[in-house]
């Protein structure tokens, strides 16, 4: 059962990418495994369990990263 929010750096290390790569890429619309809210340097990123498995085939479960 896929459940909460999945953390930047796990699904870069998922999909191979770095965690920049990752952050700039939902803020861009390059990927919508997640969505961006705030501004400046307070942003927050919630990365949905289900559409990353959908990509990349990882089932987040809630572990520690």
């Amino acid at each position: 059962m896929m459940q909460g929010n999945v953390p930047v750096k796990v699904a870069a290390r998922v999909m191979g990418k770095s965690a920049f790569y990752v952050r700039h890429a939902i803020e861009d619309g390059r990927t919508d495994i997640g969505i961006c809210s705030g501004s400046g340097k307070r942003k927050s990123y919630y990365i949905s369990p289900k559409k990353l498995y959908e990509l990349t085939g990882y089932e987040w479960k809630g572990e520690r990263e």
